[in-house]
């Protein structure tokens, strides 16, 4: 690390003026395709024009996973090219840089969904200088943090601005925590990490907290960064708010963000320079693995295929050059694994602090860590200083209770919850979710992983399951950790009584029914009972790091081991694809016979590698007229393919690939298929 910091100790570094101009016009982002397009011929709409402003507006939307194959400015042509509004896409390319706006408005939870930083790095080449907003998400909003793209959600501002008023850089900073604040004001993480190397910063210390602690307060508290420059690690107690840096345990990112951060690390630290303790990094070649096989004929012609190959290129020499372990792809195709599954499989540790360049870095958070997902900003600078700011959120206590019935799994749990007032009007925004209750505690460590991951669709900070025995015995069966060490590393990892939690949300297991997430939305849960009409699907979808786990395919394998035992197969006309979320995954399946189980019952198999998930592979959809029903974590418009998405639980997709449509699972109601 001192090659490192020697190098910035005498970089200079500015700090923003104390009033800004903003130069451009106001965007609104509405839900009127029309009212979009006359903006975009150059026609300005007043702040009380009266069009209802989107809502939910997710980063697929500002920039599709397609967009994100440039890691450089030409980004900067492509925001919003995603958004929907109706059934139109009404921005194109250059739309936003050729109509010289400067601000970008929208309603409640903006930049919802993927962590990708790409979406403020394009905004912010366009043009953008300022997003104003209801409410943002968080990584969305700490990578405009990050980025130096200003945010806002008070929208008199807006009015301020455009009658050419210099604003005050406070109203960007008012309400955030001191750390918060000087980054803003130092015009992004990087040149405030410069400032901060030099001394030229104010870091609040460690507040400490009297009274019961979350396991989340614990975990923080021992990571804690109390004074770099002696390398001071760690206090006793910590309160929530307390913001600061705090030491990783483990920093990973895929071939989607290690290009343009590695590209970060060049351009502002300096050729020839060393990341600092590369063995605590880990690198993945999981996203695009299947690329060409999902890649439209139009995206072809445009030479995207090329482009993207450049992510995979990059990654490699920033592997190579840094001695960073990089699982990539295998010689069977695909990949070594979906890098949460790895991460889960082979390095979390309870207790632990990790973070992760993608949204559902929360995944690991079954083995009782703290693991959170940031920005490229926020893993490029990782990469200089070990650490990593945040602040100690407020914890949201889930309590699912009572005794779960058959055919209830996690997914149906977590699909119940996204659908509870609480999570859809945004307010667990940038909580933490600590899972709980008997019904939790019942779920074996993959199926935990599904609630944990999916606190990523909740907008939360992250999620966790206080460590049991079952941990210990996960840990031990599939890592051959030794037993005492691992409940040495348990020791203490749970919640205090009398612990302070900002909500509690109640989830009756027993009363619930199989439920499936109609298209749009993670949070459009209803019971599989009340759909008004057959729903006919085409595409049945298996996979993911949220369903390509070893539990998960146990539940695949139950519904299609019935279906074959009565002489049903997948329904003609449908596909069925089911994908491993690691290799180990695989070879388990190998062991249980599934792989054989899988081919005769009408599925086909793909290697490891995040595909569909993220419209990238086998499994996507290729119209807007196909429906599709998948186990993945999230259906945002676009998010796999033009076409209609609902999200459903394991054994409801494998049953819905048996019926043709969407079914709740029902061993007679299966058998009796063979007659229909």
């Amino acid at each position: 690390m001192s090659g490192l910091v020697d190098t910035l100790r005498n970089r200079e570094v500015h700090r923003r003026r104390d009033e800004i101009s903003v130069e451009g016009r106001v965007l609104f982002l509405v839900d009127d395709p029309e009212a979009i397009e006359r903006q975009l011929a150059g026609e300005d709409f007043p702040t009380g024009h009266g069009i209802p402003l989107r809502d939910d507006i997710s980063t697929d939307e500002i920039t599709p996973s397609w967009v994100c194959y440039y890691f450089d400015e030409t980004l900067g042509d492509f925001p919003y090219v995603g958004f929907r509004a109706g059934e139109k896409f009404p921005i194109g390319r250059c739309s936003v840089k050729e109509g010289g706006f400067g601000v970008s408005v929208s309603g409640k939870r903006r930049g919802k969904g993927s962590s990708r930083e790409a979406s403020p790095y394009a905004e912010l080449c366009a043009g953008i200088q300022v997003v104003v907003a209801e409410n943002i998400e968080r990584i969305y909003q700490q990578n405009c943090d990050n980025l130096g793209l200003l945010t806002c959600t008070d929208f008199s501002v807006i009015d301020r601005i455009t009658s050419g008023e210099s604003i005050p850089l406070s109203v960007f900073t008012d309400g955030k925590d001191a750390v918060t604040r000087q980054i803003i004001e130092w015009g992004g993480l990087f040149e405030f990490n410069v400032a901060r190397i030099q001394g030229k910063v104010d870091l609040p210390a460690p507040g400490g907290a009297d009274g019961p602690q979350t396991i989340t307060q614990k975990v923080f508290a021992r990571s804690r960064v109390v004074d770099l420059a002696v390398g001071k690690i760690g206090c006793d107690d910590i309160a929530v708010g307390d913001a600061g840096f705090f030491r990783t345990d483990l920093r990973f990112s895929h071939e989607y963000v290690t290009p343009m951060a590695a590209s970060f690390f060049e351009q502002k630290v300096g050729p020839g320079q060393s990341v600092n303790d590369p063995h605590s990094i880990v690198l993945f070649r999981d996203h695009l693995t299947f690329l060409a096989m999902a890649m439209t004929p139009e995206r072809r012609a445009q030479g995207l295929l090329e482009v993207a190959d450049q992510l995979r290129i990059k990654q490699e020499e920033f592997s190579r050059e840094q001695g960073i372990k990089l699982h990539g792809e295998t010689e069977h195709g695909g990949s070594e694994a979906i890098c949460h599954s790895k991460i889960l499989q082979d390095y979390a540790l309870p207790g632990q602090l990790i973070v992760g360049s993608d949204s559902h870095t929360p995944h690991s958070g079954a083995v009782g860590c703290v693991a959170f997902g940031v920005g490229t900003t926020a893993i490029f600078n990782s990469w200089i200083t070990r650490d990593v700011y945040s602040y100690v959120p407020e914890t949201v206590r889930v309590e699912v209770h009572g005794i779960r019935p058959a055919g209830i799994t996690a997914k149906d749990m977590m699909l119940a919850i996204l659908r509870t007032d609480y999570v859809r009007d945004g307010h667990a925004i940038g909580k933490m979710v600590e899972y709980c209750g008997e019904a939790v505690e019942a779920l074996g460590i993959d199926e935990r992983a599904t609630m944990t991951n999916m606190a990523a669709e909740v907008g939360a900070f992250s999620g966790i399951v206080a460590p049991d025995d079952k941990t210990v015995d996960y840990l031990v069966s599939e890592r051959g950790l030794d037993p005492s060490e691992v409940k040495e590393m348990c020791s203490g990892l749970f919640s205090d009584p009398g612990a302070q939690y900002c909500h509690e949300i109640k989830i009756d297991v027993a009363a619930l029914e199989p439920l499936v997430a109609l298209p749009g939305d993670p949070g459009n849960g209803v019971e599989i009972s009340s759909l008004e009409e057959e729903v006919a699907i085409e595409i049945a979808y298996g996979g993911s790091c949220t369903a390509g786990k070893k539990e998960d395919m146990d539940m695949y394998a139950e519904v299609l081991r019935h279906g074959l035992e009565h002489g049903v197969r997948v329904k003609e006309g449908v596909e069925f694809w089911i994908q491993f979320g690691s290799q180990e995954v695989k070879q388990y399946c190998h062991e249980m016979g599934y792989l054989e189980l899988f081919e005769n019952a009408g599925a086909q198999l793909i290697e490891p590698s995040c595909g569909a998930c993220i419209n990238a592979g086998p499994g996507v959809s290729r119209s807007p007229d196909q429906v599709s029903i998948s186990a993945i974590n999230r259906n945002f418009p676009g998010r796999s393919g033009p076409g209609q998405m609902y999200l459903a639980s394991p054994i409801t997709v494998a049953a819905s690939a048996l019926a043709g449509r969407i079914v709740a699972y029902d061993p007679d109601a299966i058998a009796a298929l063979k007659d229909s």
